[in-house]
């Protein structure tokens, strides 16, 4: 009798993709990790599967994205393997071939928003929402999914997405904006009109290690995950955090990662940053796996673990202020008056000034948010980006919820026929998660004819 793995793993490490050759994201970041893989034997244990990733179609990528002008225009293969493969992580557990599976591939995705002209932060294309939009279609949209994120970076891309979906929650446990790109993930972020509270921001002073990070999986976000009741928990495993990582300041260890796996219980772990290629990502891929398998990762040691670095002991001042705050917003939330928070008009209005540093795209988005009694609300976007190397791009989008109400349908619609008949922009989209041949619609406006 086969016995059902319990870990797959789907591997891919874009080798023949880079920003350049000596950029921090590149391919060797998972060369090593495969190394070591093998020496320790780990693909040749019975609780571990390896599984070959697929490529995404645009389709999957348009539930989760509007690419200006298109996805081909803005994505390159290895971007659709790197999303196809998360998907395939996803499917192994809802199939039931897997009990877990750790999607340990590049390009990340975690800052690449809603609205994409270009890259940044290393990222393009989301590759965890566009897993989890394939399987809110699988089940209709009747999905609760929890994302815990505790990459380095703030997670701006996923909170961007999911600011307003009541049914996923999203954790982002992140060194602190005001000393690290993109600059945001503070703890009075909390989410959109139908979402308030369920954006939750764990900013970490620089410094922090074991001790901080595994206080706030503890006090807050197992509590939380309890209350929330996900059918699926998702961490997005940056690395970054590590005591040797290049680029941030943060001192993280192998074991301080393999424990915060072993409390998550994470049904799906997506590798997003982490460039300390030969330092840090093989002994934490190594922690991170033994955990989701089950056996013993107590022996898991970096060579240059130094004598001393803070694992244990007491926790930061600032960090236990942080998670007494949000450990309040979240028992509260469902008692806020949300009038005091987002006025008391029928649309909930956000204007936002992006940076696309990879590509050095600026972008100025105008969003309006439907204010509904029975649904999410429908969302128009307005976005103007800019670079050096072209001319202006002007586009609008309107955006329906999954279990959009009859009125919001009917309006959005509507929205969408009045910004395809003006002027001013170059495209216009609409988009629908629950379509099933199209989720995204787009017409080239007339000002680009």
């Amino acid at each position: 009798m086969t016995t059902k793995p319990k870990l797959g793993l789907v591997f891919f490490p874009a080798f023949d993709w880079a920003i350049a050759p000596d950029h921090p994201e590149r391919e060797e970041r998972l060369l090593y990790t495969r190394d070591q893989l093998r020496e320790e034997g780990l693909l040749d244990l019975p609780e571990i599967k390896e599984f070959r990733p697929r490529i995404a179609t645009r389709q999957e990528i348009e539930r989760a994205h509007i690419c200006v002008p298109s996805v081909g225009k803005v994505c390159t293969e290895s971007h659709l393997i790197a999303a196809g493969g998360t998907i395939t992580a996803g499917d192994l557990v809802f199939s039931g071939k897997t009990e877990r599976a750790f999607a340990l591939l590049r390009p990340p995705g975690h800052h690449a928003l809603r609205i994409v002209h270009g890259s940044r932060g290393f990222c393009t294309i989301n590759i965890e929402a566009v897993m989890i939009e394939h399987l809110r279609k699988l089940r209709n949209g009747r999905l609760r999914v929890a994302i815990v994120d505790t990459d380095a970076h703030h997670a701006d891309g996923t909170q961007d997405i999911y600011y307003n979906d009541p049914d996923v929650l999203h954790i982002s446990i992140h060194q602190d904006g005001r000393t690290l790109y993109p600059g945001t993930g503070f703890v009075t972020e909390l989410g959109g009109p139908a979402a308030y509270g369920l954006t939750l921001n764990v900013p970490l002073p620089p410094g922090s290690g074991d001790a901080e990070l595994l206080y706030v999986v503890e006090h807050l976000v197992l509590p939380v995950l309890r209350d929330f009741k996900p059918d699926l928990v998702i961490n997005a495993a940056g690395q970054d955090n590590h005591f040797t990582d290049p680029i941030t300041n943060m001192k993280v260890t192998a074991q301080g990662y393999a424990r915060l796996t072993e409390l998550l219980a994470p049904d799906l772990v997506v590798l997003e940053g982490g460039y300390s290629i030969e330092g840090a990502l093989p002994y934490v891929n190594v922690g991170i796996i033994l955990a989701l398998a089950g056996l013993d990762y107590t022996g898991v040691r970096e060579p240059q673990l130094p004598h001393g670095i803070k694992k244990a002991g007491r926790v930061d001042e600032a960090v236990v202020k942080n998670v007494a705050f949000l450990q309040e917003i979240w028992a509260k939330r469902k008692e806020i008056d949300l009038e005091e928070v987002f006025g008391r008009g029928d649309y909930f209005r956000r204007q936002r000034r992006l940076y696309y540093d990879t590509d050095d795209i600026h972008e100025f988005q105008d969003e309006e948010i439907k204010i509904c009694s029975s649904c999410s609300g429908y969302r128009k976007i307005i976005s103007y980006a800019e670079d050096y190397r072209r001319k202006p791009v002007r586009i609008a989008a309107v955006l329906l919820p999954w279990h959009a109400c009859a009125t919001c349908q009917q309006e959005a619609a509507a929205a969408f026929d009045r910004l395809t008949a003006e002027p001013a922009w170059d495209y216009v989209y609409f988009q629908n998660p629950a379509a099933d041949e199209a989720p995204l619609v787009s017409r080239a406006g007339r000002r680009a004819r």
